[in-house]
């Protein structure tokens, strides 16, 4: 790893990117290139990403989305390793050290827990996801292959080799807007997953962050559609389409987002193959379905589905607002973490 490239789309996030852009400034290496693109923001974002003048390349642009926006970062990068940092998260100052330390000829990405903080920066619920001990890049492909999921974290906590995202970018709507849909989806097949056990990221909750499903249930919706077009997406690069939707049923996590989809707007199918009756069967399923998680929480997740698909609407919705308030397991684009 020679230089390191930190590409950052912000929008209306004025509290936030100005520790984001201070925290990728701090890294410990020799060669880290900042990029900051403002999509459209009607806060005072833009005033504080200019005030940094020339440490860090600034793109304004008119709002697009945050798919357009990382588009342009990429594109003004050179780094040979790539992070998307979300601003609104922290980089830790070693990130780029223990990344180099891990990386080698073939790597598609090098993945890392996050640590939860609060609005205010404060540690707020432990280390997402639990990757020690870290997964064998053999292990992510298989899981992916067999579930469509893997344990991964969300953008911030990946660092993506350039030659890997330069086959994929920039990036089409055929996995929605957020741009790690894409990435984590075929990092398995274009490459190796390597997993570091240290937290190397701080991942900030404040009540607005995209993964925070309980603001609207339409983002039950659009968390499971957005799933299905990433799986489409990534039997399309694997070269699988034999595949069918088999290993999206048996993903764990994305049987919990379908089972609270279907209490909570019944009349909607993301998946148009998808029914009650097949979340019945798949929670019963899901202790034997193969995967990284252990046996008590596949049991754990199956009794749950069950439970929330059988239980009058009001337990439902309680039993929904236990399983996704904030602080628990967020809704990660590849995969729900370990």
């Amino acid at each position: 790893m020679r230089r390191l490239s930190v590409v950052m789309p912000n929008y209306n996030y004025e509290a936030f990117v100005g520790a984001a852009i201070d925290s990728a400034l701090a890294i410990r290496w020799p060669d880290v290139e900042v990029v900051v693109v403002d999509d459209g923001s009607t806060d005072g974002s833009r005033d504080i990403i200019a005030s940094y003048g020339e440490r860090i390349t600034s793109i304004f642009q008119d709002n697009a989305g945050p798919r357009a926006a990382c588009n342009a970062g990429f594109a003004a990068s050179t780094g040979d390793v790539v992070i998307f940092l979300d601003s609104d998260d922290v980089l830790e100052p070693s990130v780029a050290e223990e990344v180099a330390r891990a990386w080698r000829d073939g790597v598609s990405k090098v993945q890392f827990p996050m640590t939860r903080i609060d609005a205010h920066g404060r540690p707020s619920g432990g280390v997402f996801p639990v990757l020690d001990p870290p997964p064998t890049p053999q292990q992510v492909r298989r899981w992916m292959v067999r579930t469509a999921a893997y344990p991964t974290p969300p953008g911030s906590g990946n660092a993506y080799a350039r030659s890997f995202l330069e086959q994929l970018f920039p990036l089409t709507d055929r996995c929605g807007e957020d741009t790690d849909a894409s990435t984590l989806a075929a990092a398995p097949f274009l490459g190796d997953v390597v997993s570091l056990p240290t937290p190397l990221v701080r991942y900030r909750q404040h009540g607005d962050n995209r993964s925070f499903l309980l603001i609207d249930d339409a983002r039950f919706g659009e968390q499971i559609d957005q799933a299905y077009r990433r799986h489409l997406f990534a039997l399309d690069v694997a070269g699988r389409p034999s595949d069918g939707l088999r290993p999206l049923f048996r993903g764990r996590h994305l049987l919990q987002l379908r089972v609270a989809h279907q209490r909570l707007r019944p009349d909607e199918r993301p998946i148009p193959t998808d029914s009650r009756a097949r979340m019945l069967r798949d929670a019963l399923a899901a202790p034997f379905a193969p995967g990284p998680e252990s046996v008590g929480l596949r049991v754990l997740v199956a009794g749950w589905s069950v439970a929330t698909l059988l239980a009058p609407m009001p337990v439902a919705r309680r039993l929904i607002d236990a399983r996704f308030r904030q602080g628990a397991a967020p809704a990660v684009p590849a995969g729900a973490p370990a």
